[in-house]
């Protein structure tokens, strides 16, 4: 009996102990499951700040281009049955403050030390005749002279404006109905109201801050070792009312190229002196680019960067839209008027980012974006017009651009969605059906790498100026910037074209004769002096002509009369 109670009591101990084991083994296997989860994000984790390493020891170290090696010419071509753009490569082969206005009683004030500021600077004399004098009745009694300063590449020298005045030789006899007794010619208009610097200085003043990027002090600096001592407030004072003068040439230009049917867009920052808050704010620019009119134009609205500000901006707009994954220009996504067309070179970006992290995907992306770029090249080398470079991208892009789509559906579950192939995945497909868009037209680009470029410049000078003293200065930036740009895109010299506006824009008043400033626009200024001087190519043949037959002529009587005498 004892023994029975013995074993019983053995079997319920280690029966406890089984279930105890059991436990223990249950609450081991959970553990692990946890440790491996985080086992999992930790290693997710660790890939992820890898990614992040690379990325920046990239930045840091690495080389800045994104050209990618070229291709292998033993790869197979991605579509068998489809014809290879590397092989129609091979068949190609075979074949600020307002400027100072002077008061009445501040006049000689201001001469005088506008007379010291001249001093010791070359003077050239320009002489301004009045029209229809008659020196029969007039004799000259004297002349008005007024000075400005003009500027020349590393010179700064003083312009005179003489003009000679008339009055009736008798005095005592009383001018003609309708004349005057003293005649002087009017003063040309100056561009900004009695102020010093000619249209030369105003517009070097503005191809250095924005073309040369030179901020106010230090051009104070060159114009002092010149010979002229200005300050930075006097260089801030001429350019608010230059800006105005230049603003309606800046309003009919966003006319144009809001008008047009192809626009790229994009929007870059500058900072702007919030007075409120003692420091500068990041705000916005938005840049419109008329791709095949050549035409460019920054917009400034308060520093926004709300899809508002591009919805206003482009309301009247028909056409294709061109641009990055910004979510702003998602309003235009489905609208009737609007077909909107992503940027390849954003696209490549991203998967060039991930290079670094996962070599194998990246570099089968990058491949295929650059056979597509490649097409273009193939198109380019070809001089294909629209219609031809439309065909060629129906038959050589479309397999990429689906079969490309596809990689991305299968690839996207296969990585992480944190990862830089993952985000580059999650930015690329939802802007894909915008990327095919480039298909329809053979006047589209397949990238928007020339709004990227017309930003370029300001990028540059930003890194100078550091910032706008308030949102008016930044509104005359985008003003300045948009003439400047576009004077880039049509290949025009811009010293000599704003020399040559600034002089002429004070003949355009509000209400005018029927002028219209769009004659002053860089394209049809260009014409004009293209037409100006094959005209006078024209008449110097002409001239030469005549001059050789007059020598023939003279000649040929030369030696007729010589063989009569004999």
């Amino acid at each position: 009996m004892i023994h029975t109670d013995t074993m019983e009591l053995i079997i319920k101990n280690q029966q406890e102990q089984i279930k105890g084991l059991l436990e223990t083994n249950r609450t081991l296997v959970e553990s692990n499951q946890k440790l491996m989860e985080q086992t999992g994000e930790l290693q997710q984790k660790v890939q992820e700040l890898l990614s992040q390493v690379a990325w920046l020891n990239r930045q840091l170290f690495g080389r800045k281009s994104e050209k990618l090696a070229s291709l292998d010419p033993n790869q197979l071509a991605l579509f068998d049955t489809l014809a290879n753009p590397r092989q129609e490569e091979t068949d190609l082969v075979e074949t600020g403050v307002g400027t100072r206005t002077c008061k009445p009683d501040g006049k000689k004030k201001e001469s005088r030390r506008n007379r010291e500021l001249l001093e010791g600077l070359p003077v050239v004399e320009v002489i301004v005749e009045p029209d229809n004098v008659d020196l029969n009745r007039y004799r000259r009694i004297g002349e008005e002279r007024t000075r400005t300063l003009e500027f020349e590449p590393g010179k700064l020298y003083v312009k005179e404006t003489v003009r000679p005045k008339y009055g009736l030789k008798n005095n005592l006899s009383l001018p003609k109905e309708g004349e005057s007794g003293v005649i002087i010619a009017p003063l040309p208009p100056s561009p900004i109201y009695k102020c010093l610097a000619g249209p030369s200085l105003l517009a070097e003043i503005l191809l250095q801050k924005y073309e040369y990027h030179v901020p106010f002090y230090r051009q104070v600096k060159e114009y002092r070792h010149l010979g002229v001592r200005l300050p930075e407030s006097t260089l801030s004072g001429w350019f608010k009312p230059v800006c105005e003068l230049l603003s309606p040439l800046y309003s009919e230009l966003v006319k144009l190229v809001t008008g047009s049917g192809y626009v790229q867009v994009d929007e870059t920052t500058v900072r702007v002196i919030n007075k409120g808050k003692g420091k500068t704010d990041k705000e916005y620019l938005w840049m419109v680019r008329a791709a095949m009119e050549k035409l460019v134009i920054f917009h400034y609205d308060d520093g926004s960067r709300s899809g508002q500000t591009i919805r206003n901006l482009l309301k009247d707009f028909k056409g294709y839209l061109q641009s990055d994954g910004y979510s702003a220009y998602n309003a235009f996504d489905g609208t009737k008027d609007v077909c909107l067309i992503a940027c390849l070179a954003h696209i490549r970006r991203h998967m060039e980012l991930a290079l670094d992290e996962n070599r194998s995907l990246a570099e089968y992306a990058l491949k295929q974006i650059q056979e597509l770029y490649h097409i273009e090249q193939i198109a380019d080398a070809r001089k294909l017009d629209a219609q031809g470079r439309c065909a060629l991208r129906q038959r050589l892009a479309t397999p990429i651009l689906d079969s490309f789509e596809k990689w991305m559906e299968q690839t996207y579950g296969k990585v992480p969605p944190r990862s830089r192939m993952g985000q580059a995945i999650t930015y690329t497909y939802p802007l894909w059906p915008r990327m095919k868009n480039y298909l329809k037209d053979g006047n589209l680009k397949i990238d928007n790498n020339l709004a990227e470029n017309a930003i370029r410049p300001l990028t540059l000078s930003r890194k100078n100026f550091l910032f706008c003293g308030n949102h008016e200065a930044a509104e005359n930036t985008a003003i300045i910037c948009s003439l400047l740009a576009t004077c880039k895109a049509q290949e025009i010299n811009p010293r000599e074209w704003l020399n040559d506006v600034i002089a002429k824009l004070p003949y355009y008043p509000e209400k005018d004769f029927g002028k219209n400033v769009r004659e002053l626009f860089p394209e049809v200024w260009k014409l004009e002096k293209s037409n100006r001087i094959q005209l006078e190519f024209f008449i110097y043949e002409k001239y030469n002509v005549y001059f050789i037959g007059c020598l023939f002529f003279c000649s040929w009587f030369h030696n007729s009369c010589r063989n009569q005498l004999k």
